[in-house]
């Protein structure tokens, strides 16, 4: 049976799905079809653990395999009969980045056929477990490391490397409910969590087995110049699909992205439920200027995890990240590279830089120099944790950010307890 959509849904399908079809198209086109073919088979088989650039490979094998797994993730929600609105966008958005640099439409299946099984374990839809599905696809570098990494026969590997991504993604439903308490919901990349810890444990059976290989980082200097012209579309697709759901009408249009901007952006907080037009929209392509701008400064090359940054930023900026709560967290990452000597352009702070915005709402609720602090402690946090569980969980950021948040927050609770709410807010 066919979902129906409502007519505000129906637009939002169509932009993402034009902007895939952009993706699909000017990949073929930059490396033509044999050649693009031939890298996506390549990226489907090369290790995909932290930090492995696809691009890289080839640049339109890169693109074509962003744009199926964004593909996976948007026929998730259709046929979960889930809506398309901030949550979902997010998750969207952010398989379409990680797909530049980590994920592939090989090792993203099994683990949603785990979360599959649990929801019919615990007699629930697939729907009610979509966002674990689509955000657990973190742990896509387990899958192709066991198939791909171990020298093992592909008879095998290939099994294995299916039963390692499907127990993964059945275990992840049971594990998000209780990492979202620990930071309690001011860590918008909660799956990110959920996946850094069971990374420990599946890094840790392989360091046990003597099967785990250091962490290597493949970052491509010399990006082609296709991958420069993605982000202006995707700006522009989304500020005017901003406007076009007020049909052109922008009388509140500015005054509901005012409006957005003092929201916390504490988990769950969707943008399309706290306005009515089109403002989470232009909310989204505002944040992907910005990010562009950070990212010319800087002088970073636009290659595949720089792209994945961009675009998780710009998928949570439906879904709890906005200008004013994200650049009190960004400035602390470089405060802190300032303070450590680290250049901005290392692939490893630069990239803290852009996803340390998962604590945006720490800033959103507790001022700039609470912000300030959270990004400074999160560079520090995030330069350790991806040795912790081998680079198996893509979202890295998000595993630092947990821990970065469950200790600010519980140090800011305790204040607040122990003094009065006077001196707590002055």
């Amino acid at each position: 049976m066919i979902p129906m959509i409502e007519q505000h849904e129906r637009m939002r399908y169509l932009s993402i799905s034009l902007f895939l079809v952009f993706l699909l198209t000017a990949g073929i086109m930059a490396d033509g079809p044999v050649k693009t073919f031939g890298d996506l088979m390549t990226i489907q088989a090369t290790g995909s653990r932290l930090l492995q650039d696809f691009t890289a490979i080839g640049t339109g094998g890169a693109m074509v395999n962003a744009a199926l797994v964004a593909l996976i993730g948007l026929a998730v929600v259709y046929f979960s009969s889930v809506t398309l609105a901030g949550p979902t966008m997010a998750a969207i958005f952010t398989m379409l980045g990680f797909g530049f640099f980590g994920k592939t439409v090989l090792n993203c299946l099994p683990i949603m056929a785990g979360v599959w099984f649990s929801a019919r374990f615990a007699r629930k839809s697939l729907g009610s477990y979509s966002l674990i599905a689509m955000f657990g696809t973190a742990l896509g570098p387990l899958v192709t490391y066991l198939m791909f990494e171990l020298n093992y026969p592909l008879s095998l590997a290939i099994p294995l490397g299916i039963i390692g991504g499907f127990v993964a993604g059945a275990l992840l439903p049971a594990l998000a409910g209780a990492m979202l308490q620990l930071h309690q919901g001011y860590n918008l990349y909660n799956v990110g969590f959920t996946c850094g810890f069971l990374g420990l444990f599946a890094s840790s059976a392989l360091r046990m087995a003597g099967k785990m290989d250091p962490i290597t980082i493949t970052w491509n200097t010399h990006p082609h110049p296709t991958l420069l012209l993605i982000l202006p579309v995707a700006s522009a697709l989304l500020v005017i699909t901003g406007i076009l759901d007020r049909n052109g009408n922008m009388r509140t249009l500015p005054s509901d992205t005012l409006q957005l901007q003092k929201l916390s952006g504490r988990l769950p907080t969707d943008f399309f439920d706290a306005v009515e037009s089109g403002a989470p929209w232009v909310n989204m392509g505002l944040l992907a200027l910005a990010s562009m701008l950070f990212i010319m400064i800087s002088g970073a090359p636009c290659n595949g995890p720089v792209l994945g940054g961009v675009f998780t930023v710009v998928g949570f900026g439906a879904f709890g990240k906005t200008l004013r709560n994200c650049w009190p967290v960004v400035l602390g990452v470089c405060i802190g590279a300032w303070v450590f000597g680290k250049p901005i352009t290392e692939p490893g702070v630069l990239l803290a830089a852009l996803f340390v915005t998962t604590l945006a709402p720490i800033a959103g609720q507790f001022g700039i120099v609470t912000g300030v602090i959270a990004g400074f402690i999160h560079l520090i946090m995030v330069e350790s944790t991806a040795a912790w569980h081998g680079g198996l969980d893509l979202y890295n950021n998000g595993f630092a950010g947990g821990l970065t948040a469950t200790l600010v927050i519980s140090i800011l609770h305790w204040i607040r307890t122990n003094r009065t709410k006077e001196d707590f807010t002055s």
